[in-house]
C-alpha cells in the first residue's frame, strides 16, 4: 500500500532530507587519495547524530555500518572497512538518516582525486539520467513513466541499468511501497499522486547489466568488472513540480 504524507509528515521529511543530503555532501568532501572508506562512514554517523538523527542504514537488515561505500566496479551496497581510496577511484556513497519519525535516503557517486574522462561521463550520466526521470515526477504520470525515462537516458549513452535492485517509497519505513525500477515501459504502474515520497535511483553500469553478489551478503558488484555509478534523492510529488527533499542547506 502507498502511503500519502499529510503536510505535516512532509515537513518531518523535509528535516530528515536535509541531514540526510548534508551527510552526503559531508561524506563526498572526504573522498580523497589515502582516505579509508571506514574513516568515511565512522565521520558521516558523527555527522549525522551531531544533527539530532540517527542513521538509518546502522543495523538495517543486520547492516553493520551506517553509509553504504561502494567502489568501482562495486555497484551498491558496499561495507566500509579497510580499503584505502586511490587516486583515479570513483566511490558511490549511500547514506539515509531518521528523525522525527521520518527517513531521508539518497546517494551519488564522487570521484577520488583525477579520474578518466570514462568515469567522469559515467558518473554524469547517471547523475542526469535522475533527473531526466523526474521531469515525469508529476501528478497525473504513471510510476513507469519516471522508469523509461531513465532507461532511455541510460542506454543513449551506451550504459547498462542495473535489473536486480530498484528505486522505492521512503517515509515511515525505509523501504515503503512502490518499488520504482530504472527500466520498465510509459504508461504503467501506479498513477501518481501528491503526497508520495519516493527514493529514485538510478544504479548504472558502464558494461552489461550483470551484477554478481559478494560473499559478504551485502556488497553487489558488475559481473564484468566494469564499474558503476548510482545516485538517489528522495523526492516529493506535489500539485506541480517535484520537490527532492534531499538538498543539502545545512
Amino acid at each position: 500500500m502507498i502511503t500519502l504524507k499529510s503536510s505535516h509528515e512532509i515537513e518531518l521529511m523535509r528535516q530528515a532530507g536535509k541531514i540526510t543530503a548534508a551527510a552526503r555532501a559531508f561524506a563526498g568532501e572526504m573522498v580523497r587519495p589515502g582516505v579509508t572508506t571506514q574513516e568515511i562512514d565512522s565521520a558521516v554517523e558523527h555527522f549525522i547524530r551531531k544533527q539530532g538523527a540517527v542513521p538509518s542504514f546502522l543495523h538495517y537488515n543486520g547492516y553493520p555500518a551506517s553509509a553504504c561505500i561502494s567502489v568501482n566496479d562495486e555497484i551498491i551496497h558496499g561495507i566500509p572497512g579497510k580499503r584505502v581510496l586511490q587516486d583515479g577511484d570513483i566511490v558511490s556513497i549511500d547514506v539515509g538518516a531518521y528523525i522525527g519519525g521520518f527517513h531521508g535516503d539518497c546517494a551519488a557517486t564522487f570521484a577520488c582525486g583525477q579520474i578518466s574522462p570514462e568515469a567522469q561521463d559515467l558518473i554524469d550520466v547517471t547523475r542526469q539520467s535522475f533527473f531526466e526521470g523526474i521531469k515525469f515526477a508529476k501528478e497525473g504520470h504513471r510510476l513507469f513513466d519516471i522508469s523509461a525515462a531513465i532507461q532511455t537516458y541510460v542506454e543513449s549513452h551506451g550504459y547498462s541499468i542495473v535489473r536486480e535492485y530498484v528505486g522505492h517509497g521512503v517515509g515511515a519505513q525505509m523501504h515503503e511501497s512502490p518499488e520504482i525500477p530504472n527500466y520498465g515501459h510509459p504508461g504503467r504502474g501506479p498513477r501518481l499522486l501528491r503526497g508520495m515520497t519516493l527514493a529514485i535511483e538510478p544504479m548504472v553500469n558502464a558494461g552489461t547489466a550483470a551484477i554478481k553478489q559478494m560473499p559478504d551478503g551485502w556488497t553487489v558488484r558488475t559481473l564484468d568488472g566494469k564499474w558503476a555509478a548510482h545516485y538517489e534523492n528522495t523526492v516529493l510529488i506535489t500539485d506541480g513540480e517535484p520537490e527532492i527533499l534531499t538538498v543539502p542547506v545545512i
